[in-house]
């Protein structure tokens, strides 16, 4: 049985979990790769670091670029992150004619258009599971298993540290500071949590699956982003009270007027199997016209999880290294000559239902005012609660639950709602999605 020999670009977590697995189920890999696959050559930072896999028999080195520029090595598997050196790298290996895996969100969501070009102008693949979700092959699932709906929407959970985080606020009533600080501590959340909490590392897997979903170029500077830092314990409760669980969706739907592409705190019916998806775990809800929707669950980050999708895809280009370029499963799931430059949604064209949380004076009056002002803009109120003060408090908070309504004509509401004299703080707004 022929070799095909591999170049590692990272030894941390997943780089290692690669190592482990590929030594570990060696005798299956090569029964379904048609080849021996080996490591022969890595780099990593530190050299003397201590490892979670036996590196013996392996070229380590501490620059990258000797891995790529090794005669030896045909497949280049990138699990550095980032996107400047590793972008630099990745469009080396091409020039090469070498094929690539990685598992680089950011550098798929930002280079990628580029980075396909140039590998389909030099015959290579560039195989990136391990960029969406982890574990679950979603990439796979949408590109090919689903090839043959026209994809209506998608949603996930595509976080997990934000999951970790608002499934611990609902269980144990945590506010979102000191979860956040247990999530940092169990290394689920970096000492910079931003990518995580705001939204970023959702968005860029997000413009990953919607560029797949509907045949069109990466768009990640389009997406819209907002982060889960601003929910409280109070809309937790409230959420669950109203029969909804929150969690910090990536959207993308197709309309008529253009696709959105959307990262943000959602309320969804607790009934649903996504609203039930917690802790670290990932999921994505996809929506074809043929298939109706189809769930794909399970761990969305750790060394052997991730190490699976990456190689996976390894498998995937070995089988298929030797075959005519036009027999290959297209990067972005269309044939390039089919990918449309199709309109992301501006986020105030969007509709959806939306919750309100309220600060208000406990007086007569103030009701009326709230109610004028939405059905002066054609916003209709599905559910309401008013809560009782607290003891030596004078605003009561009045949570409200509208109807699909264009964002535009929301925001423009929740501007003139703030302008209310009875009015304290801003209102908490989170938009809810019934995913049905």
């Amino acid at each position: 049985m022929s070799q095909v020999k591999i170049g590692l670009l990272g030894l941390g977590t997943v780089g290692g979990g690669t190592v482990n697995i590929l030594k570990r189920n060696a005798e299956e890999i090569s029964r379904r790769a048609g080849r021996e696959i080996t490591v022969v050559h890595a780099a990593a930072r530190d050299l003397n670091k201590p490892r979670i896999c036996d590196t013996s028999g392996i070229k380590l080195t501490t620059n990258p670029l000797d891995v790529v520029n090794d005669p030896e090595v045909q497949i280049v598997v990138e699990l550095m992150g980032g996107d400047g050196l590793a972008r630099e790298l990745v469009l080396s290996a091409i020039a090469q004619g070498k094929h690539v895996v990685t598992a680089n969100k950011a550098l798929i969501a930002k280079h990628g258009n580029a980075i396909f070009a140039a590998a389909e102008a030099k015959g290579v693949t560039v195989a990136y599971e391990a960029a969406v979700a982890g574990g679950i092959p979603i990439i796979k699932a949408v590109r090919e298993g689903l090839s043959a709906n026209r994809i209506e929407w998608l949603a996930g959970i595509i976080n997990g540290t934000g999951n970790f985080i608002l499934t611990e606020m609902r269980d144990n009533g945590t506010d979102f500071g000191d979860v956040l600080a247990e999530a940092q501590r169990l290394g689920y959340a970096e000492a910079d949590p931003t990518f995580d909490v705001e939204g970023i590392d959702a968005a860029h897997k997000l413009t990953i699956l919607a560029s797949i979903a509907f045949g069109m170029p990466l768009q990640f500077d389009k997406a819209y982003t907002e982060g889960i830092t601003k929910i409280t314990r109070e809309d937790v409760e409230c959420a669950e009270k109203l029969g909804y669980r929150i969690k910090h969706l990536g959207i993308s739907r197709r309309t008529d007027k253009g696709v959105e592409l959307r990262v943000h705190p959602t309320l969804i019916p607790e009934r649903r199997l996504i609203a039930n998806v917690d802790g670290v775990m990932n999921a994505v809800l996809v929506q074809g016209d043929a298939v109706g929707p189809t769930l794909y669950y399970g761990p969305g980050a750790g060394a052997e999880p991730t190490a699976s999708a990456v190689i996976a895809d390894v498998i995937d280009v070995v089988r298929t290294m030797d075959a005519p370029v036009e027999s290959r499963i297209p990067h972005l799931a269309f044939q390039s000559s089919a990918i449309r430059d199709i309109d992301i949604l501006d986020m105030g064209e969007v509709e959806t239902s939306y919750y309100l949380r309220i600060s208000a004076a406990d007086r007569p009056g103030v009701l009326a005012e709230l109610t004028q002002i939405l059905g002066d803009r054609g916003i209709s109120i599905e559910a309401m609660i008013q809560q009782e003060p607290a003891e030596g408090e004078r605003n009561a908070n009045i949570i409200m639950l509208t109807h699909k309504v264009q964002e535009k004509r929301m925001n423009d509401a929740i501007n003139a709602i703030e302008s209310l004299e009875a009015i304290t703080g801003e209102v908490m707004r989170i938009r809810m999605e019934s995913l049905g």
